[in-house]
């Protein structure tokens, strides 16, 4: 080879060496966070139905469902849901999204985010809420406003949502505004401004 013919080689490999070095072949099916990427399972316009003793624990749709088995993750993009005790409907809601574990059924839910419990006549709104279904309990971010709307005309935004199914308590970690309206012992109704 001439000098001039390594010379010119040498041009062409050099920067494709280069190239080369600078990519990643590391083409894995993980992203930063170290949940997989590719599904194990990818279903549309799915309907779930969890029973127990032959009595239906809880029920949800989503426009589109994908499994990952290895970390036993269901993502569900627009969710729907409706948890039933003893044959009726004990809450529902909606979601943007949802990432349910699959051995807990522990449920973060996100994008906009509603909830109705329907013994307590209550709903609660707010960009992202997590259920824990083994302590039962309902909680929104610490730092994240919710708000709570029931049917006799209490309206009430705060921070730090925490309702607690077993005790059919919810409380607030940080400052609160808006009406609640409490039955009072004549067995009227009255509101009262609540602010923090």
């Amino acid at each position: 080879m001439t000098r001039a013919g390594a010379a010119a080689a040498a041009a062409l490999f050099l920067p494709a060496a280069l190239l080369l070095a600078a990519c990643s072949f590391d083409y894995g099916d993980r992203n930063g966070a170290g949940r997989p990427r590719i599904p194990d399972v990818v279903m549309e316009d799915v309907q779930h139905v969890r029973v127990r003793s032959s009595e239906i624990q809880t029920r949800f749709s989503a426009e589109r469902a994908e499994r990952f088995e290895g970390i036993g993750i269901m993502e569900l993009h627009n969710f729907s849901f409706e948890q039933f005790e003893r044959g009726d409907v004990s809450a529902s809601g909606w979601a943007g999204g949802a990432s349910v574990e699959l051995d807990s059924m522990d449920v973060f839910m996100d994008g906009g985010v509603r909830v109705e419990l329907e013994a307590e006549e209550i709903a609660v709104e707010t960009q992202a809420l997590e259920w824990r279904d083994s302590q039962r309990l309902l909680l929104g971010g610490a730092g994240e406003e919710a708000r709570i709307i029931r049917d006799d005309g209490t309206d009430i935004v705060g921070i730090g949502f925490r309702a607690d199914a077993r005790r059919r308590e919810w409380e607030f970690s940080g400052p609160v505004a808006g009406v609640y309206v409490s039955e009072s012992g004549n067995g009227a109704d009255g509101g009262e401004e609540a602010s923090e």
